[in-house]
């Protein structure tokens, strides 16, 4: 039986960006958010390395797999692979624009096929004991946003489905890149604030174009939880807010953070991952502060060498040190 918890904020499953390393840095900004990894298809967890598509480090949680594909079968095994693995959520994408998932039938092509959603959603379910959950837009191309969301959220309710996180946002499938689809086309927040009071029962995330944690209090008013995207990524310490803010608790000390990061970085790096793929996600972490441009210029110049090691990181965070700026 699925034991829902709500998360007032999450941070949203990223392609390319929301990899481990991304999460563990997150987590240490924030004890309480849920964090989300990139997509996964079905048939990827089915058939590839699952401990490299799959992995990731104890101190992430809570965390949530976002899955990939259209067919139940494949979507409860790897469902059931996932649980094993020992993810809180499973999260299904019903979102994603690109060119790759349309030719998958799975993304946002979905939101025409809200049956076949349900049917993903009721044989997921079924195969494991966690959260399944629904990302999804409000419709696709010419489709009318009052009846495709309200659609496709009925149909999942129905087959037990009590969470979505919901882009305010249309997909043209026809006519947009992904980048554009991604801030083109309007955001409609007041729908979904329509429908999360027409299924009180249900818990609804709005998702989409929230910069700021003003922005993000704003909208808890209206639904349940909220995820934010690229301002969370692109300015990382505004997560130091989210448990002082949203959940009451005290909030992360950021040298204490800092060091437990390094030695993070220290310890994967003996394992061979290479320091760009580590510290790139922290290059937005000080913008406005001193010394922000000499610690993201030292970074980006010296850390995607082959042989950068923990020192490259530490002395670039010696740049925000006000005895280094008055030197």
């Amino acid at each position: 039986m699925q034991q829902n918890q709500l998360y007032k904020f999450s941070i949203a499953p990223m392609m390319d960006w929301t990899d481990t390393h991304c999460r563990v840095l997150h987590r240490l900004l924030t004890r309480r958010a849920l964090l989300y990894t990139e997509m996964v298809t079905a048939d990827a967890v089915l058939h590839g390395d699952r401990r490299k598509l799959l992995g990731f480090d104890a101190s992430e949680h809570p965390v949530a797999l976002q899955l990939g594909g259209s067919e139940p079968r494949a979507l409860a095994e790897a469902a059931r692979i996932a649980e094993d693995f020992g993810y809180d959520e499973i999260n299904l994408n019903v979102g994603c624009p690109s060119d790759r998932v349309q030719s998958g039938r799975f993304g946002a092509c979905l939101m025409r096929e809200p049956a076949l959603v349900a049917d993903c959603m009721a044989a997921m379910r079924g195969a494991v004991s966690l959260p399944v959950t629904v990302k999804c837009r409000i419709g696709v191309d010419d489709q009318d946003p009052e009846e495709s969301l309200r659609t496709l959220i009925g149909k999942c309710a129905a087959a037990g489905v009590t969470q979505f996180a919901v882009h305010a946002r249309k997909a043209w499938l026809d006519g947009l890149s992904p980048k554009e689809n991604r801030d083109v086309p309007p955001l409609d927040y007041d729908l979904v604030y329509r429908v999360k009071r027409e299924n009180p029962g249900l818990q609804i995330t709005l998702n989409g174009g929230i910069q700021t944690l003003d922005q993000a209090e704003a909208h808890l008013a209206h639904v349940d939880g909220v995820m934010l995207g690229r301002a969370a990524y692109q300015n990382p310490a505004m997560l130091l807010e989210i448990d002082p803010r949203f959940h009451g608790g005290a909030p992360r000390d950021l040298e204490d953070a800092l060091e437990a990061w390094c030695l993070y970085v220290e310890r994967k790096l003996k394992g061979g991952v290479r320091l760009g793929n580590m510290t790139r996600h922290m290059l937005g972490m000080f913008n406005g502060r001193p010394g922000a441009r000499g610690f993201r210029r030292h970074l980006s110049e010296n850390a995607p060498r082959r042989d950068a090691g923990i020192a490259v990181l530490r002395d670039a965070l010696r740049f925000l040190d006000p005895e280094h700026q008055a030197a």
